[in-house]
């Protein structure tokens, strides 16, 4: 499964030299990091809980990443300095291999999503400030699409949608599971679209 990652993000790179040539700056933006685990057979994709006493997002299963700093030279460096504060997360223990497209918030962030890979063993604390956890799910589990309800989204002039699932007692859905959507779609030409026997929730 790996090696198919590395091939259908091969012609990232471009876009991967690209943003990291650029210098900004990058008001209201910020980045995510994708990282899967070298399990060729099985990949898992860490995922964090936000912590439950934050005024935002609070409780919400997200990526590790954050809005850019002036102090980040590019959004892959907003991506792996967030990553390395949130959960402990090294950037040498990082093989990035592409961005994937950004894409806004609700609340109007745009947020650049990179992909990378991580040993299996690497050895993760989440901060107490920001995460009450961090886990991982399995590639395998979320191409199943074994999806709870579909979300469908209307904000003003725009409308997406994403699904939720349930894994080992965590929900990921929104923005989160859009990402994963997108990833799975153009890596592992997933299928997965917004039909589907679940229930739909409307939000707007």
């Amino acid at each position: 499964m790996l090696e198919k990652l590395r091939t259908n993000l091969q012609e990232g790179a471009d876009k991967l030299a690209a943003i990291t040539g650029d210098p900004g700056p990058f008001t209201n933006q910020a980045a995510v990091l994708v990282a899967l685990t070298d399990n060729d057979s099985d990949p898992h994709i860490l995922l964090t809980k936000r912590a439950e006493h934050l005024s935002t997002h609070s409780g919400e299963v997200s990526f590790p990443g954050g809005k850019w700093d002036p102090e980040d030279d590019h959004l892959l460096a907003t991506a792996l300095r967030e990553s390395h504060e949130e959960i402990g997360l090294r950037p040498e223990r990082v093989e990035v291999l592409a961005p994937l497209k950004a894409r806004r918030t609700g609340r109007g962030v745009k947020v650049t999503p990179f992909v990378g890979i991580v040993p299996e063993d690497i050895q993760l604390i989440p901060s107490p400030d920001e995460l009450d956890a961090v886990f991982s799910v399995p590639v395998s589990f979320l191409l199943r699409d074994q999806r709870v309800r579909t979300d469908l989204y209307r904000l003003q002039d725009r409308e997406f949608w994403a699904p939720a699932y349930h894994f080992d007692g965590f929900e990921i859905w929104g923005f989160t599971a859009g990402v994963l959507v997108t990833f799975l779609n153009q890596v592992y030409q997933a299928g997965i679209e917004v039909d589907n026997p679940a229930p739909v929730r409307v939000f707007g």
